[in-house]
């Protein structure tokens, strides 16, 4: 489908009869700060339109979302998310803007390639961490990827669940200092020694700390990340040309430099 076209369809359905407050309420993943902040302020250099961003786990954000916070747009980190608010007629459509995909950084004395990557995670003395499923969605990626380690070794779903860590993602999650990648600081504060988290996030914990290992996962047991965007209902105008700004080549290109798919380049 055309990406012109999929803006129009992102945006047809919102009341566009409210008149514009003085800021646009906008809620994104964690997964997009970084990317985003640079996208927003793009989109404010170019439109005299003010912007709130917050951004938290998706599934905490939707939440606060069904419990009546104003928000006006949404950009989670899975489709399940905003579809929910769509279907339970809190939301227009839902358009995937971006993807991603699962790696594991891994501690600087921990042996592990590639090809050894479950090996190592099944190893009884190796802490894994992960984010919290249903609260934020890296975590339920990362419950995916164990059920396709079954797939290769019998057994190795349930041991994978048993052993995981949820260190990040939820409501009672220990939080990073500000201004620090959460998944960079858990691993320098040593609490895990292979981490499951999006290809994204693990360029910028190795920033944050150049020690750490990036390790591909392989493709047998790898998973693809895609992400959600609709508009509130009843939504301040404003934010459908965030909305289009973001779906649009320029805002797809940012998405792109930090390391996002982007179907819609």
């Amino acid at each position: 489908m055309n990406k012109w076209i999929v803006a129009a369809v992102l945006l047809t359905p919102v009341s566009m009869n409210v008149i514009a407050s003085e800021e646009v309420e906008f809620r994104a993943a964690g997964s997009l700060k970084t990317a985003m902040t640079e996208l927003v302020g793009s989109y404010q250099n170019t439109y005299e339109v003010n912007i709130t961003s917050q951004f938290a786990p998706s599934g905490l954000l939707r939440k606060r979302i069904e419990q009546g916070e104003h928000v006006d747009l949404y950009a989670s980190a899975n489709m399940k998310h905003p579809s929910t608010l769509n279907k339970a007629g809190k939301s227009g459509p839902v358009v995937r803007f971006a993807g991603n995909k699962l790696c594991a950084i891994a501690q600087e004395n921990i042996t592990v390639s590639s090809e050894r990557l479950l090996d190592k995670m099944l190893e009884e003395e190796v802490r894994v961490g992960t984010s919290t499923p249903k609260a934020d969605p890296a975590g339920d990626y990362a419950w995916k990827l164990f059920a396709r380690a079954e797939k290769v070794q019998v057994g190795a779903e349930k041991a994978l669940q048993a052993k995981a860590l949820q260190l990040t993602g939820g409501e009672n999650s220990a939080k990073a200092p500000e201004g620090r990648n959460p998944y960079g600081w858990v691993m320098e504060n040593n609490q895990a020694d292979i981490f499951l988290t999006y290809c994204t996030n693990a360029v910028l914990a190795q920033k944050e700390v150049p020690a750490l290992q990036i390790i591909t996962v392989p493709d047998a047991i790898s998973v693809g990340a895609q992400y959600g965007l609709t508009l509130i209902n009843d939504a301040n105008p404003d934010a459908a040309g965030l909305a289009h700004f973001i779906l649009s080549t320029e805002g797809q290109a940012i998405l792109s430099k930090y390391g996002f798919d982007t179907p819609l380049l």
